[in-house]
């Protein structure tokens, strides 16, 4: 049985793939509005360095890099999984869907996962030729900052999703999720070193976002990307990325259990 439902979320993750890869409009006005973004962002940060060759202890070079890899993580750390929830508890399928006999979570989890694997064709390697071209080429500091960087980021991952799964079951409570979807996209952008690294936060907030799971999303992979980092950060980040997985994976659990229990004796 575990062979067959493995076969399941792999049939799933092809057919997300082959979905995703159809919406070709869609995939154009995503790359033109991230390039607009990347490179807006890039002409801030060169404005912002004009007169100084440093600031915070870091150059323009560093943000140029900094800026290219967080528009590319964009479309790895994207997800859906809010929406499929929403969708499903507002048609009422909801509870047909979880008496199929795979996990429902999981097919969202493999649709997530085929989401991705078609954007890093469709527009991640378009987004680092044309920040190459325009902007800087994305070099890591060195081959053991990439390796770091690719395991923060695969943390990084899992944080997301997790905080995305966790969110999306609020849609049992409340029906209308779209703004809120919305709300919770921008500040996880806003709070995760997205736009602005947390270097250049105040001292006091810097210190409060580093204690939120946000931080972990987007800062401490590019932080490891451009080598902003030293031994001890690095370990303590790595370290609290982990632990984030750990609690936010717990506590979806817990709430899996319970929108699970609440939907087979309520019926949805």
């Amino acid at each position: 049985m575990k062979q067959k439902n493995g076969n399941v979320y792999f049939y799933v993750y092809k057919t997300q793939i082959l979905k995703s890869l159809a919406y070709k409009f869609d995939v154009y006005g995503n790359i033109i509005m991230q390039t607009i973004i990347m490179i807006a962002t890039a002409f801030f940060w060169k404005a912002l360095f004009r007169n100084a060759t440093m600031v915070k202890g870091v150059t323009v070079d560093t943000m140029m890099t900094y800026t290219v890899i967080s528009s590319m993580l964009s479309v790895v750390l994207t997800t859906g999984v809010e929406r499929r929830i929403t969708d499903s508890v507002q048609k009422g399928t909801i509870a047909i869907d979880m008496m199929r006999p795979v996990n429902l979570f999981k097919v969202f989890f493999a649709e997530n996962l085929g989401t991705v694997t078609a954007l890093f064709f469709q527009n991640l390697l378009p987004i680092f030729l044309i920040g190459s071209l325009f902007i800087k080429l994305p070099t890591p500091s060195g081959l053991p900052e990439l390796l770091l960087f690719l395991l923060s980021l695969l943390l990084a991952f899992f944080i997301n999703w997790y905080l995305s799964v966790i969110f999306g079951m609020w849609a049992f409570s409340i029906i209308q999720m779209d703004a809120l979807i919305q709300v919770k996209k921008h500040l996880i952008r806003l709070l995760s070193g997205s736009m602005i690294p947390l270097w250049f936060f105040p001292e006091w907030l810097r210190s409060i976002l580093e204690c939120l799971p946000f931080a972990y999303i987007y800062q401490m992979p590019l932080t490891i990307y451009v080598g902003q980092y030293t031994k001890e950060s690095l370990v303590r980040g790595l370290l609290v990325q982990t632990i984030w997985v750990v609690v936010l994976f717990t506590i979806f659990r817990f709430m899996e259990k319970r929108v699970t229990d609440k939907v087979m004796i309520q019926g949805g």
